[in-house]
Order: C-alpha cells, then structure tokens, then sequence
C-alpha cells in the first residue's frame, strides 16, 4: 500500500501528514514512490526539469518508468520536496476499487497533502464536482493544457489553449476567464500578475495565474490587492490554490 510519512517544514516547523502518489505502470499496476521517512524534507529554491523526475521500478514487473518528485505546499508558503528512496522498487498498491486503509504512521487527525491526489477541491464542498483528472506535465505546453483542463473542472466553458504564448501573455483563454501559465523555473514576477489582471480587465472576465515554480513575494502582495486567484503546478498536473481568490474560485459554482 501507498506510504504515508509526516513531513517538517523547514521554515516554520509545521508538520504534515503526506501519502506517497500512486501512478499508472504499463503494466496496469499501481505503483506508489518508496518514501524515505528516515530524511527530512528539502525546501524547493529552484526548479530545473531534470531534478524534477525520479526514476522508480515496478514492484509487479520491473519496468523503470520517470515519475514527478513528490512535492508539497506548507501553509508558510514553503514548497517542500518529499524525500525518494532512489534506486529502490515502487511500492505495490492497492486498485482503485480497494483503497488503502488508515496508515498508523501518522496522527488520524493529521491533514493529508497529496500532490497527486484526484480531486483538489475541498472535501466538504457546496456542490458536487467529479473527480479532477490531471495532466502530467513533461512540456511547457503539458502545463497549458493542464491549467486549461482544471479551468474546465471549475465550470468555465470553450477553454482554448494558444500553441504560442501572444504578447499579452494569455495562455488559456474562454468566454469567461483568461489565463496566464508560467511554466519556467522561476518564480512568476510581478508585471505577470499585473498585465493578466490587466487582460482580465479589459474582457470583463475571470482572471487566473497557473506557474510551476510559484510566485515571487511581490507578486503575491500584488495579487492579493487584486484578488487574483494563483495556483501552484505540480508535475502531475494537479494545481494548489496559494491564496485566498483561488479558494474562494474553487469554492464559486457556475
């Protein structure tokens, strides 16, 4: 069964219940990344695509596939890395149809923070939602295409995604909502956060910010004043709301 590890927040101490994300083998079998729950987390300063993949074996047939390095957001604003057994087989587990019971690992009480979780949307919702089904993201434009299928989740209807990103620097843009999607290792700056605004402005539509590596402080300041909705890529596709906007956008039914 899937791992299930507390994680310390090097910044602020905070300690996290974290399940290890269980991803598809060709085979068919489930497979969950061997965490080390001996190391401690690393704080993410900086992103590059290679340090980003970690490669794990199958426990059922022992193929070696790449997988994203499990990741977490602290509620201090911290992205922290999840420690990988490197070289170590992948831990069987169970199908869907039979999940994992409690883990004795951790607190009961303890919040789960599962980058690869299916559905990122609060538990005890308003109104119905089916489970939200990520894109991995390998390209700059896997990015796009996974901020345009959660903006499809949301509600928003005719998401399209631009294969160049234009001048205005609307990636994904809908009837209703216009996108900007930072798939670099750097933090999104402030001028993002202000021209997607700007756009949004302008059209009389939703705005929202998509970015791998999060959002520089004065960027989130701005966004803030502006209550702009900022979610945090992981490299399974699946977006963290990092602030208030993108809870309340969640939370909004259409």
């Amino acid at each position: 069964m899937a791992e299930r590890v507390l994680v310390r927040c090097p910044v602020c101490r905070r300690e996290h219940s974290y399940t290890a994300p269980v991803y598809p083998c060709g085979c068919g079998a489930p497979v969950a990344l061997p965490l080390l729950s001996s190391a401690a987390a690393i704080q993410v300063r900086h992103r590059t695509w290679a340090g980003s993949w970690i490669s794990v074996s199958c426990p059922a047939c022992g193929r070696v596939d790449e997988w994203p390095q499990p990741e977490l957001g602290c509620g201090c604003g911290t992205t922290l890395r999840v420690p990988v057994a490197r070289g170590r087989t992948g831990v069987a587990a169970p199908s869907a149809e039979q999940p994992p019971p409690a883990a004795r690992t951790a607190p009961e009480s303890a919040p789960q923070s599962a980058p690869g979780a299916a559905d990122p949307a609060p538990a005890a919702g308003p109104f119905p939602r089916p489970a939200f089904r990520p894109v991995t993201i390998r390209t700059a434009q896997d990015a796009k295409l996974a901020a345009a299928q959660y903006l499809r989740w949301l509600g928003f209807e005719g998401v399209r995604v631009a294969e160049r990103t234009p001048a205005s620097g609307v990636d994904v843009r809908g009837p209703g909502v216009v996108a900007h999607v930072d798939p670099s290792t750097s933090p999104a700056a402030l001028r993002d956060v202000e021209t997607l605004w700007l756009n949004g402005l302008n059209d009389s539509v939703a705005a929202v910010c998509f970015a791998l590596a999060g959002y520089g402080k004065d960027a989130r300041a701005r966004a803030e004043e502006l209550r702009l909705p900022l979610f945090v890529l992981d490299l399974t596709g699946t977006p963290r709301a990092v602030n208030e906007a993108a809870e309340q956008l969640i939370r909004t039914p259409r």
